[in-house]
């Protein structure tokens, strides 16, 4: 049994760099907003605490108040950079299918 010609035309076609990088870049600023409303919220270290519990790591971190404007630095930074390795991987995946 071979790869079908349907799947390597579905899953190995060229990317739109565009896309991949607002798709990527998107979807990290929106898990870094969603992160800043959880410190907003007052629950950013109650969340961190348990999600060391669940990988049973013991680690001493400490979630700062919530600061607007380390907020939408956080936001900004981490779209561009996600935006960045998208396009990048997107190139790389075109380049490599050629």
């Amino acid at each position: 049994m071979g790869i079908s010609t349907r799947y390597l035309t579905l899953f190995m076609s060229a990317l739109n760099t565009q896309k991949t990088g607002l798709a990527l870049g998107g979807l990290l600023g929106l898990i870094h907003l969603v992160w800043s409303v959880v410190v907003a919220l007052g629950l950013g270290q109650s969340l961190v605490d348990w999600i060391m519990k669940i990988h049973m790591v013991e680690a001493t971190h400490t979630v700062l108040p919530f600061a607007l404007p380390s907020a939408i630095t956080l936001i900004v930074l981490t779209t561009l950079v996600g935006y960045v390795v998208g396009y990048a991987f997107a190139t790389i995946w075109n380049k490599v299918q050629k």
